[in-house]
């Protein structure tokens, strides 16, 4: 006898998500699945062989892909420009531009363009609840060993550095994109774009956007500067 199962439905848990690290979860569903309590499970009443399928055949859009095509419209609607490396030097030069590093504090120190102030959008997980370790484990499993978490100081930081006023240029390493393309018709988000989305909806009203990051910006050996280590 083979019988059929889906990976989402044999076991409902409420077990805190730390303790479900190393099973098979559905976590839209809430359910967790035990391949080893599933076997002694079905070995128990009589069934000899056993097959396992899962029952989703397509991938759903993730929360984070949706949430970025809100961002992308509001950047849009509110105008938020891109340019280019040498468009944001001379802007920074001539117009009174401020360029706004929201890379971790260590890679800014490390290389930054002269004149721009560091607000990192993500840090490092600081604290040890149940939660926080079951996320450095989920980090660790991919060899990640510095994961990182939305940064709940970032405007109040943005605020006590620059007025609303201030003529922003955000940029980050990557750059992202909101121009869209055959592979990615809505663009490709990013840190900087997501600070840029923070900082309209707080109602600051010059913020650009840094197209090509400041891998682009290092890469044409544009202006840049260091701080030494403490």
């Amino acid at each position: 006898m083979t019988t059929m199962i889906a990976a989402s439905s044999i076991v409902k848990t409420n077990l805190p998500c730390s303790s479900r690290i190393s099973s098979c979860s559905d976590f839209t569903s809430g359910h967790s699945w035990r391949p080893l309590e599933a076997a002694k499970h079905y070995r128990a009443h009589g069934v000899r062989s056993l097959r396992i399928t899962c029952a989703a055949t397509k991938t759903a859009k993730s929360p984070a892909e949706e949430e970025w095509k809100i961002k992308r419209q509001l950047l849009l609607e509110k105008r938020v420009r891109s340019v280019d490396v040498k468009e944001a030097l001379r802007l920074q030069n001539e117009n009174g531009f401020l360029i706004l590093d929201v890379r971790p504090e260590a890679e800014f120190k490390q290389a930054h363009p002269p004149g721009a102030v560091n607000v990192q959008i993500y840090r490092l997980i600081k604290e040890w609840t149940a939660w926080d370790i079951a996320r450095r484990a989920a980090f660790a499993f991919f060899g990640i060993f510095a994961g990182t978490e939305e940064n709940p100081e970032f405007i109040k930081s943005v605020e006590e550095k620059l007025g609303k006023d201030a003529k922003i240029i955000v940029a980050c390493s990557a750059g992202g994109t909101m121009k869209p393309t055959l592979n990615l018709p809505d663009g490709k988000q990013s840190r900087s774009l997501i600070a840029a989305y923070l900082l309209v909806l707080d109602g600051y009203k010059n913020v650009f956007h840094l197209e090509g990051g400041l891998y682009q910006w290092f890469k044409e050996d544009l202006p840049a500067e260091a701080e030494e280590e403490d």
